[in-house]
């Protein structure tokens, strides 16, 4: 029987054919495929499950080889990811369903053997010490992109600002490019573009925990522990889930959204979701948490992570008393799956795939915006101050809003601004502005291809080495780090330490964590809500970030921190 398309009712497939059931809608609504009296979610399903009846008929439709092509790519692509058919998956989570409606219902003698899932669960999803678990869980696995990721972050930074710049420099020399092509590509992209690409080491370390938390199972008891949490504000824990997504990017968690029933929930839920701290905002945290804090960086943006979670539990709770008051509560079954030992394939193509998606955003947006905002800091054309370029000028105007927060320059004031487009521009935009004069004053040496290849190799292998020694090191008792071993500066880390304090560099983190959300994810919630909705999520997460960090920074002041 073919359900209504008035059901509110939808069934969590899980994370990846989720994923995969959404760039399906998402097609039929590219190609505006009509799919007739069948309901679209419907569709999508029966396709990835290969339902032959189904795919008969939908070959048969206008686009319909299309359709059932792309089908069959994403069909393949859950199999390989997860090692099984589609329609064995869905099954499973259906039955999971069921079983676990059924144990809700049902009360009868506990007659089954207390299995190793039991006993790690007893633990996990405890009462009172379920939350705490869930937060040491996140500590640890901050602590470990940062200390971990580091010495690969100053190999990074050192390759794209030695050989890498070095080689281009030659290479214009070798043409007699004119000076202001020069200083566009090693001001304006190398700096810009390279400035984002440094952090690329510590997102394939995000990346991969957050991989082994969702395929060992740990990702569902999170959202059960958090349910008694988000209840307070008026959701249930399935709404944690595109919370937890957030953490990766807030585009795709808005679009997760579409598994809860209520559209009240949804809709607060996706107000919820951007101050969750995507992986755009971590090279902001990155740079300003080794710059600042040292050896506490990793605590530091563990807060960041926290605060945000915080801080979306107190705008929910204000939405709920105001706006969008609870409508009849509805019950939150989840099915626990056992743990199981994560795939390494699976881990490595999640990796791959969201850090790719990164590397494009580099290799696109941000190169656009490199190249845009070198022309605005060089025109009108020879102005010798920055301060007197279009872009200071502008930045110059805005300024004043942000000096009781500590941050009152025109370059951080215009880095926040192009921070609109993607988060990650924060850093780009600060890589061009501060360190103009430093790339000017580097001196050049005549590119010697050999020699450099094997320092960028015997880089890599010290990192590795270092890498492997801070984490051994992270077992209590066990030291193996060389004595006065540290993390080196990045460039623009030495440049910020001229501009900022630890005071202002808190203060600019907590506005950074809570600021208007990227265009993308306005324009997700646009697509899902309405433009209203995407309005109301832009200016209120800025008046909050404002308020937040005059709170931090005045407050510190008052304390003596400045």
């Amino acid at each position: 029987m073919i359900p209504s398309a008035k059901s509110f009712f939808r069934l969590d497939y899980g994370g990846k054919v989720e994923r995969e059931i959404a760039g399906m809608l998402a097609l039929f609504e590219e190609i505006k495929f009509n799919a007739g009296r069948y309901p679209q979610r419907w569709l999508a399903i029966k396709l990835l499950e290969a339902d032959a009846d189904v795919l008969e008929r939908v070959r048969s439709m206008p686009n319909g080889s299309l359709v059932a092509a792309a089908a069959q790519q994403s069909a393949e692509k859950l199999k390989s990811l997860l090692g099984e058919d589609v329609d064995y998956l869905t099954a499973d989570r259906r039955y999971g369903y069921i079983n676990g409606v059924v144990r809700q219902s049902l009360h009868r003698p506990l007659l089954d053997r207390i299995t190793l899932t039991d006993r790690i669960d007893d633990i996990v999803t405890h009462k009172w010490l379920g939350l705490p678990f869930f937060f040491a869980i996140m500590y640890i696995m901050f602590r470990l992109v940062i200390d971990v990721s580091a010495p690969f972050l100053d190999w990074t930074d050192a390759v794209i600002n030695g050989p890498i710049a070095n080689w281009l420099s030659f290479l214009l020399n070798l043409t007699t490019a004119p000076a202001w092509i020069h200083s566009l590509v090693l001001d304006g992209i190398v700096a810009g573009v390279g400035g984002v690409l440094v952090f690329v080491p510590g997102l394939l370390i995000l990346y991969f925990f957050l991989a082994l938390l969702e395929d060992s199972g740990y990702m569902s008891r999170a959202a059960f522990v958090m349910d008694r949490f988000m209840r307070v504000v008026g959701l249930h824990g399935k709404s944690f889930i595109p919370m937890i997504l957030g953490f990766g990017c807030a585009v795709p968690a808005i679009y997760a959204t579409r598994t809860i029933a209520s559209r009240r929930d949804r809709v607060l839920t996706a107000l919820l979701v951007p101050l969750m701290s995507c992986s755009a905002r971590l090279p902001v945290y990155v740079v300003f948490g080794l710059a600042f804090f040292g050896s506490k960086a990793g605590t530091v943006i563990w807060a960041m992570y926290a605060l945000g979670i915080i801080v979306a539990m107190l705008a929910g709770l204000v939405f709920t008393r105001t706006i969008l008051k609870p409508d009849v509560s509805s019950a939150f079954v989840l099915e626990l799956p056992p743990y199981r030992q994560p795939s390494f394939k699976s881990v490595t193509i999640h990796m791959w795939e969201n850090t790719r998606e990164f590397v494009r955003k580099a290799g696109t947006t941000i190169l656009f915006v490199s190249i845009v905002m070198w022309f605005l800091l060089n025109l009108p054309w020879g102005v010798a101050n920055k301060r007197d370029s279009y872009f200071g000028q502008v930045s110059g105007g805005i300024a004043p809003v942000f000096t009781p927060l500590g941050f009152g320059n025109w370059e951080t004031s215009g880095a926040l601004v192009t921070g609109f487009m993607a988060k990650e521009i924060v850093v780009s935009t600060m890589s061009q502005v501060y360190l103009k004069e430093v790339i000017n004053d580097v001196a050049v040496e005549p590119a010697s291809f050999g020699r450099d290849l094997i320092g960028i190799g015997s880089g890599f292998v010290d990192a590795a080495i270092n890498s492997g020694k801070i984490l051994v090191s992270i077992i209590p008792g066990v030291n193996v780090m060389d004595a006065g071993a540290e993390t080196q500066d990045t460039v623009l880390s030495l440049a910020l330490r001229e501009n900022f304090n630890s005071l202002s560099a808190a203060a600019l983190l907590v506005f950074v964590l809570l600021y208007v959300p990227c265009v993308a994810t306005l324009g997700a919630i646009k697509h899902e809500f309405g433009t209203s909705w995407a309005v109301m999520s832009a200016v209120y997460q800025t008046v909050v970030a404002w308020i937040a960090a005059l709170i931090v920074f005045q407050g510190g002041k008052l304390l003596g921190l400045g």
